[in-house]
């Protein structure tokens, strides 16, 4: 290539490349999501609230650039009315800031659950504040109860200690192992450990499937009768979700 054919090829490169700039979209000042699914059973920290059996969910979430972020989400429950209560669902309402903290990723924000007319004394309605960091795969993240936990009396300042990792492995798929320690404050026998490994694939048009191993330390946390059912116990759950 000649000197002039090569500087007239660098002046069309250049002229493209300003044109996919001025074309590009801008980053959004915001994006927001929703999502419905369903499982075959609902774990919570390792421990079923549908008394091992599906349910069904649904949730919304709004992100903005500046890290600021809030979201609402919903399932299908049982174990309120197995507890004597009146609420077969869970609402959870959620909003936090997440920044950068040299190489890791903050993310501190508020949590509240709630079981509308739940009816049990002490109310399983509960509030968490939680701080997180990720570096690399790699998530630790405390949340800490400031008002009873889950209808525990006298509970407030239980805390909930987890590690967890996600780890691409292309083509859709990922692993997420995850382990976590919760504490219930003056009630110490209901104290156990979690673990659970998860197998994800993007299946595309925004649907996902998962199947999770999961069990906990536990056999305080039982159904009711007649079956009396291990609600920590180890098992699998299978799940699809579609976020539009």
């Amino acid at each position: 290539m000649t000197p002039r054919n090569f500087l007239i090829a660098a002046a069309v490169t250049l002229a493209a490349g300003a044109a996919c700039a001025q074309t590009a979209k801008p980053e959004p000042d915001y994006t927001l999501a929703w999502n419905i699914g369903a499982v075959t059973d609902y774990r919570y920290r390792g421990i079923s609230q549908t008394r091992l059996q599906p349910a069904l969910q649904g949730g919304v979430d709004f992100t903005h650039k500046s890290g600021f972020y809030a979201g609402a989400w919903a399932s299908t429950i049982k174990w309120i009315k197995d507890a004597g209560g009146s609420d077969d669902v869970e609402v959870d309402v959620y909003g936090g800031y997440k920044f950068e903290a040299g190489p890791v990723g903050m993310d501190v924000g508020v949590l509240t659950y709630t079981y509308p007319g739940n009816d049990l004394h002490p109310s399983a309605d509960t509030q968490e504040l939680y701080v997180a960091g990720t570096w690399g795969p790699a998530t630790l993240k405390y949340s800490h109860a400031v008002s009873n936990l889950f209808g525990f009396a006298d509970s407030s300042g239980s805390g909930y200690l987890e590690l967890s990792g996600n780890f691409d492995l292309g083509n859709g798929w990922s692993v997420t192992p995850h382990v976590g320690h919760q504490s219930v404050h003056h009630n110490s026998a209901f104290a156990y450990t979690d673990y659970s490994v998860t197998v994800g694939k993007d299946l595309g048009h925004g649907v996902t499937a998962s199947l999770m191993a999961v069990g906990t330390s536990t056999k305080n946390y039982v159904g009711p009768a007649p079956s009396f059912r291990n609600l920590g116990r180890a098992g699998l759950v299978a799940g699809v979700k579609y976020t539009f």
